[in-house]
């Protein structure tokens, strides 16, 4: 909505707004948040709101605990779900310490400083996400039962399909908000959907990618459900991942997207601990329809990456698809990431291989073992992770630490 500091503080005076929430995200791209009074916005404005980070993940131990949030007046965005008179906001916002220093893990940081970098080098990248999620029934408790909502199939519809009022409830909350969907449907599991989310640039694709999960988390127990994004909710059924749509273009017109696709097929074992953080993720890996080698090709849904069909004729505003996150992941740091690996593949004149135009899950051993694997475990991901110039380049240490397993 693109609010300036004194556009905000005439808004939260005139709407009746009487709580700010100030939003984050922990190292692995979990919203947090203090509410703050209407009173004390022009203090965090001018110096910060202080908070206690020691308990956050990621975020350290008691020594030292102390960080400031910096809210964002761009993002100011109210609350749809709570009362008109008495408005509850939200304002994104970026961490320091008390003496100014910046945050070492401060994703949302990390994603800015990414930007910039593409910036420098006369780059601007564009993002969109599809996001899977299963609804689950709860019991009286309002705990999951692991029962799916419903026994429908891929985009079918009601009555078997039993989540279409709460995905059109997501949808309408969302547009409340500022964030545009291209569309949803069921998803390929019992009880599972998808929303998809329209381009935009990277820093407000990302906090739409946080408030996305806020929303469906909120919308779902007004349904006496519950949304489950781990990757593999049920071991027998698709996982849920996270398609990341990622374009590039600069002032010049060219052929940009291959050489970004290149340089993120190169990093992509070196990125994936942090688009696969959990152990589950790697359940998903491999099995329905969720990629397992480092390939790509056009529209093919069995590659790493994968061309969808153009919506026009301009090679300036062609899209990839990155299909290995899961919704799980740090949105600002998948971002981030994949604007570093497609930098490099720009300023190295990266080729990309030949497309793997075959279905990779019907292929047999001696066709796929001519492509490189992804991770097969986490275990494996973090010695990668740990082991890679790519990441000690651009990750800190801290964030680095917080995420290996082995």
């Amino acid at each position: 909505m693109g609010y300036t500091v004194e556009e905000t503080l005439q808004y939260v005076m005139e709407e009746d707004v009487k709580f700010i929430r100030l939003a984050f995200v922990d190292v692995f791209g979990r919203q947090k948040n203090i509410s703050i009074m209407p009173g004390e916005l022009p203090r965090a404005f001018s110096r910060g709101i202080a908070i206690d980070a020691s308990a956050i993940a990621g975020f350290g131990g008691a020594v030292h605990s102390d960080l400031m949030l910096h809210p964002d007046p761009s993002t100011l965005s109210v609350l749809p779900w709570r009362p008109e008179h008495g408005r509850v906001v939200r304002m994104f916002c970026t961490l320091t310490h008390p003496d100014g220093r910046e945050f070492a893990c401060d994703a949302r940081r990390f994603l800015i400083k990414a930007i910039d970098e593409a910036k420098k080098e006369g780059y601007g990248f564009r993002f969109s996400s599809e996001s899977e999620f299963y609804l689950f029934r709860t019991d009286e408790a309002g705990v999951s039962t692991g029962v799916p909502y419903d026994d429908a199939g891929y985009m079918d519809i009601a009555p078997a399909d039993r989540g279409e009022n709460v995905r059109r409830e997501i949808c309408l909350d969302l547009e409340d908000m500022g964030i545009v969907t291209s569309g949803s449907f069921h998803a390929e599991g019992p009880g599972q959907n998808q929303i998809d989310l329209c381009p935009s640039e990277p820093l407000k694709a990302a906090d739409d990618a946080v408030t996305f999960r806020s929303v469906v988390s909120t919308v779902a127990p007004r349904n006496g459900l519950i949304a489950d994004f781990s990757p593999k909710p049920t071991k027998s059924r698709p996982g849920n991942g996270f398609h990341v749509g990622i374009s590039v273009n600069n002032n010049k017109r060219g052929e940009l997207l291959p050489k970004v696709i290149a340089g993120i097929l190169e990093r992509i074992p070196d990125m994936t601990l942090f688009l696969n953080s959990e152990e589950q993720s790697y359940l998903r890996l491999g099995a329905n329809k969720a990629p397992k080698y480092v390939t790509w090709s056009s529209e093919n849904r069995s590659q790493l990456i994968r061309i969808p069909a153009p919506v026009s004729d301009d090679p300036d505003e062609s899209i990839a698809e990155l299909r290995s996150p899961d919704t799980v992941a740090n949105p600002y740091l998948v971002f981030g990431l994949m604007i570093y690996a497609g930098l490099e593949g720009l300023k190295n004149g990266s080729e990309l291989p030949l497309p793997a135009d075959l279905d990779l899950y019907s292929a047999d051993e001696k066709t796929v073992s001519q492509y490189r694997a992804l991770p097969r475990d986490i275990e494996e991901a973090s010695v990668i992770a740990a082991t890679s110039g790519f990441i000690a380049k651009y990750v800190p240490r801290q964030i680095l630490e917080s995420y290996k397993k082995a």
